[in-house]
């Protein structure tokens, strides 16, 4: 069986379209088990940490090729 190309991150945005055929199977049982075994307020302290590395971070200057 041939596998179709997929942009999970465009396409499966509604629901993987592959189903038993998602070559992701591993990280998304392993993504349920988190959301089953943390609780709210965790993800939320996890969610703002990243959040302020993130503000934290110097700003990232992209520079036009034709300069």
């Amino acid at each position: 069986m041939e596998h179709k190309q997929v942009n999970c991150q465009v396409d499966c945005v509604n629901g993987c379209i592959l189903g038993e055929n998602c070559p992701n199977t591993e990280y998304r049982e392993a993504v349920s088990k988190f959301i089953e075994d943390t609780p709210l307020d965790k993800m939320l302290e996890i969610a703002e940490a990243a959040r302020m590395k993130k503000m934290m971070e110097p700003p990232k200057w992209i520079l036009p090729d034709d300069i």
